[in-house]
């Protein structure tokens, strides 16, 4: 187990243990405890009542968060080049086609989010060992395997994100920077709950939302009472 920085022991001593905080609370304690010397993000940290071994329950979908993320989204279209120009003036980062299929088969991903078309799934399926393990495979649900690139492109770029349940039946996503006024990243929080709960399993059975932590890059977690939010 590593050891805590003085730094982050004399932070945690001020969440109080066993406390739990309102969404507006969660969000100020957590602004207050943002002490390093850059602009850390702020993650959630939700833990669902699903069975994630069983594939009707696992929970995925999209939310475009109304105050964005705060970061600099690096997505790669791969599409025919007649498609090109669209997506880089959306906003694209890398644009192309087999020669980023090799680069990718060469091992980079030095990039958030893969777009494409439809028509090249068969080829980007390929690289599924690669994508795979790093939540990198595009897919039409996530909204990221589309016709229109260029409003894919767009609408990441302002804030939408994609989520998803792991094998542990949590959902860990940034939500914004610790810079972010309180009421943003409260809009921001509240967006993407609301988002989630959407997307319960029928299957699912009792409360819902189990926990929920925020917490910023280097800062501790704070727990927030999800009774008070009214969902289950």
């Amino acid at each position: 187990m590593s050891k805590r920085s003085k730094r982050y022991v004399s932070v945690s001593r001020k969440v109080e243990r066993g406390k739990y905080y309102s969404l507006s609370e969660g969000v100020e304690k957590l602004k207050a405890l943002a002490s390093a010397k850059f602009d850390e993000s702020v993650d959630v940290a939700l833990k669902l009542g699903i069975n994630p071994r069983k594939s009707d329950e696992q929970v995925r979908g999209t939310v475009v968060l109304p105050h964005g993320t705060g970061r600099n989204v690096r997505i790669v279209v791969l599409a025919r080049e007649d498609k090109w120009g669209e997506a880089k003036e959306a906003g694209a980062d890398y644009v192309g086609e087999s020669e980023i299929i090799e680069q990718i088969e060469q091992g980079w991903v030095d990039f958030e989010v893969l777009i494409t078309e439809p028509g090249m799934m068969r080829e980007v399926g390929k690289l599924g060992k690669i994508l795979g393990p790093r939540k990198l495979m595009p897919s039409p649900k996530a909204g990221t395997v589309t016709t229109n690139l260029a409003q894919a492109v767009r609408s990441i770029k302002k804030g939408k994100v994609g989520f998803m349940s792991d094998k542990h039946g949590m959902i860990n996503l940034c939500v914004g920077k610790s810079s972010f006024a309180q009421k943003d990243l409260v809009d921001n929080v509240g967006t993407l709950l609301t988002s989630i709960f959407k997307e319960k399993p029928s299957s699912s059975k009792g409360r819902f939302f189990r926990s929920l932590f925020l917490s910023s890059t280097m800062g501790p977690g704070v727990r927030v009472d999800i009774q008070s939010l009214h969902l289950i």
